[in-house]
């Protein structure tokens, strides 16, 4: 007996990939077709999904309010003010926790790795992110200001995530304490501060804008990791505090009665 082989199912995966295309074709015209309010804010929530500038609804249009809550008074617009304020220092939380796991997955590390070679932390307005000079994994060559091939590899994503999310840096070198340099003259002072200034070269050379950069210091061993021996390497670092930018903020939180279009242009019909 022969054995036929089953025809007929390969057209229903040709069709669905189709379908699939047309789909996209047609939301990419209509994106095309939008105002530039609604470019920014498509194109802001595809860059930061954590931070939709969307609160009222989840599509264009904004919700309409009931005459009944419109009429509710001042007592309860201050309360629904404060919620919102709430809520949106939620959001903003949770999209620079976010920012913070995305430089984990760029640099291909465990957050909760042990003697890690970079710390990051949420703050009230940004991120500080702590980029450690350990034996085990150096930052820089050996009492240099020379970035090792893995120090390139971290600044070049450092560099891409600042740029593409628009923080303000300042940066701060740091060494540990008792740290033997060649030459007499050439203190731990001299030493942190050509670090972070390395660390600022190499932003703006990859990526960074330099009026970015608020301000670049060396604080040599003065300033220990908490809980560290001063002469531990833990506190051979550079530490970069980012932070959000207000025109970045107002434009993030596009209003929702800004979100309506216009007149869109037509579709252009293809042949």
């Amino acid at each position: 007996m022969s054995k036929k082989g089953h025809h007929g199912g390969a057209w229903k995966v040709a069709y669905a990939d189709f379908v699939t295309a047309m789909m996209a074709l047609f939301m990419v015209l209509w994106i095309c077709a939008q105002d530039k309010k609604i470019l920014l804010a498509t194109s802001r929530y595809f860059q930061s999904p954590f931070k939709s500038p969307l609160h009222a609804n989840s599509g264009v249009m904004p919700y309409e309010k009931s005459a009944q809550n419109q009429s509710s008074g001042k007592k309860d617009d201050a309360e629904n003010s404060s919620k919102s304020a709430g809520g949106d220092k939620r959001v903003e939380l949770s999209f620079l926790n976010s920012v913070a796991a995305d430089f984990y997955r760029l640099l291909h590390l465990d957050q909760d790795l042990d003697e890690k070679p970079i710390d990051v932390q949420v703050t009230s307005d940004g991120l500080r992110i702590t980029l450690f000079d350990r034996a085990k994994r150096p930052l820089f060559v050996d009492k240099g200001v020379d970035f090792t091939p893995w120090g390139r590899f971290v600044m070049q994503n450092l560099a891409w995530l600042i740029d593409r999310h628009g923080f303000r840096v300042a940066i701060d070198g740091h060494t540990r304490s008792q740290l033997a340099l060649p030459k007499g003259d050439y203190s731990a002072w001299e030493l942190s501060a050509d670090r972070a200034n390395a660390a600022r070269r190499s932003l703006v050379h990859f990526a960074i804008d330099p009026k970015m950069i608020e301000r670049v210091t060396g604080y040599a061993d003065t300033r220990p990791v908490e809980g560290e021996a001063p002469a531990s390497e833990a506190n051979q670092r550079i530490t970069l505090s980012l932070t959000l930018v207000a025109k970045e903020r107002e434009r993030s939180e596009i209003k929702p009665e800004d979100m309506i279009p216009t007149e869109a242009a037509p579709v252009a019909s293809t042949p």
